[in-house]
């Protein structure tokens, strides 16, 4: 395959940093003991969170972070959340396992998390099981800075500072369990919840409840009744081996599990395409929520949604993110699901040991592409190759992924300036399709150096094995 770039001085596209946002929700062990271990646990901690989590996903530079839902952020009260830990009450966390959720982790430990991991905060509000004044008296106590009941509340817990919050969402799936309501109805309640947000700290970027996969209706009907008054759009994808009531084995799986999975995955790029039709340009896509879901681990809670993460999870990956690069004039974020334990996660823990899996890899090594200047993104259904061409700081930076699990490919990208050998050259394959890491075997998949290409002038050429995925950045001349 051969790619040619013979100018990029008109390229004004920016590739979001935001297209590599994470998301973690109250699920299982996403949070508790994946996140949080409190401030007494023996495994080592800052301020209750597990260094040795933050220390591997601030190697991806996280640009955002979704919480506490998902499903979740619809029955979370945030008030539980408050105040010394140990006089928080405890309650029932209804949307995943009927569990008891001990609300140690609330809301100020949130923006903790964020302060050390270097990212922006996305806080999901309640709208299906919560109120207005809720709502408000939140916004209040996480940004405003003058002489009030909750910002001198935020004081009283040992904040002095306001948070800055930059994104929130009004409700989650409110076509399902958000409160399955109608299009209509939504547009109305999100209507009224959005006008009593106030701003304390700066602009809010308010996101809407989105449709499920292709509900086209559900966006048109939003966009004619609540446009002028988001400025995102909420979509959720989930790549399926099967269909939602057998989802397949996340390990367990032949080349026609492989195929099926990456056509799933493939959907993307037409949901987004026919999604943006109906959106007018003054309004974002936000995938707030993506990735691969399988059935849950054999002997876990079927709940937790705990999944583990192959070769083929990389793919998927680094497929999905070249997609969302091909619409990055229109898509302005992206999260994973999720962050840590739960489904498509960058990190497993087991008791105090850590797994890095293939798809925190993945975004390891596309982290390069974060606010870099697109000059080409191609994805196409029929062709085993996708990838991602942009420039940034005076290199140029490839992305490619062979979706092939038994035939090699070459890409040939030929460029506007000439350049020299890559200061950063990555891949990431194996030869079998369910590689996977696991607490004895925790590198059978990480990033190696990748060789097999040549320069000459203008033109690379890479040679890609089987299911390889590879990252480059070539400084210019």
């Amino acid at each position: 395959m051969k790619v040619e770039i013979n100018d990029d001085s008109k390229a004004n596209v920016l590739i979001s940093k935001y297209l590599q946002g994470q998301f973690a929700e109250h699920l299982g062990h996403g949070i508790y003991d994946g996140i949080w271990v409190g401030k007494d646990s023996p495994i080592k901690n800052v301020n209750g969170l597990r260094s040795d989590v933050v220390d591997a996903l601030k190697q991806l530079h996280i640009p955002v972070l979704r919480w506490p839902g998902g499903s979740y952020a619809d029955e979370y009260h945030w008030q539980n959340g408050i105040g010394p830990v140990e006089k928080r009450p405890k309650t029932i966390n209804h949307s995943w396992g009927a569990v008891v959720e001990d609300n140690s982790f609330g809301t100020d430990e949130f923006f903790e998390l964020c302060r050390q991991l270097g990212c922006e905060a996305y806080v999901n509000l309640n709208l299906g099981s919560g109120t207005v004044k809720e709502t408000v008296d939140w916004i209040e106590y996480m940004t405003a800075d003058g002489d009030s009941y909750f910002a001198n509340l935020r004081r009283q817990n040992g904040h002095s500072e306001p948070y800055k919050v930059k994104f929130i969402g009004l409700g989650n799936e409110a076509w399902m369990g958000g409160g399955y309501m109608r299009a209509e109805y939504y547009a109305d309640v999100y209507k009224r919840y959005q006008t009593y947000v106030s701003e304390y700290n700066g602009p809010l970027y308010k996101i809407a409840s989105g449709p499920s996969e292709d509900n086209f209706a559900w966006t048109k009907t939003l966009c004619e009744q609540a446009e002028p008054f988001m400025d995102g759009l909420a979509l959720h994808h989930y790549a399926l081996t099967n269909q939602w009531n057998d989802k397949g084995d996340a390990v367990d799986f032949d080349e026609e599990d492989w195929v099926s999975l990456i056509n799933s995955a493939r959907q993307m790029d037409s949901l987004i395409s026919r999604h943006l039709e109906l959106i007018p340009k003054t309004t974002d896509l936000v995938v707030d929520e993506w990735g691969n879901w399988f059935n849950p681990l054999k002997g876990t809670n079927p709940a937790f949604l705990i999944q583990q993460n192959t070769m083929r999870d990389a793919v998927v990956a680094a497929t999905t993110l070249n997609i969302f690069n091909k619409y990055a004039d229109r898509i302005k974020m992206a999260n994973i699901a999720q962050m840590v334990n739960v489904l498509q996660s960058m990190v497993m823990t087991v008791g105090e040991k850590i797994i890095l899996t293939p798809t925190y890899y993945v975004f390891k090594m596309f982290q390069a592409h974060q606010d870099a200047t697109l000059l080409d993104a191609f994805h196409e259904s029929n062709n085993d190759l996708n990838y991602t061409i942009s420039k940034k700081d005076q290199h140029y930076i490839i992305s490619v992924c062979n979706v092939s699990p038994d035939k090699p490919h070459d890409l040939t990208v030929t460029l506007p300036s000439q350049f020299e050998k890559a200061t950063s050259a990555k891949c990431l394959n194996s030869q079998q399709m369910n590689a996977h890491n696991d607490v004895d075997h925790p590198d059978v998949v990480t990033d190696k150096d990748f060789s097999t290409y040549t320069v000459d002038g203008k033109s690379i050429r890479m040679d890609l094995a089987p299911m390889e995925i590879v990252a480059l950045e070539l400084p210019i001349k």
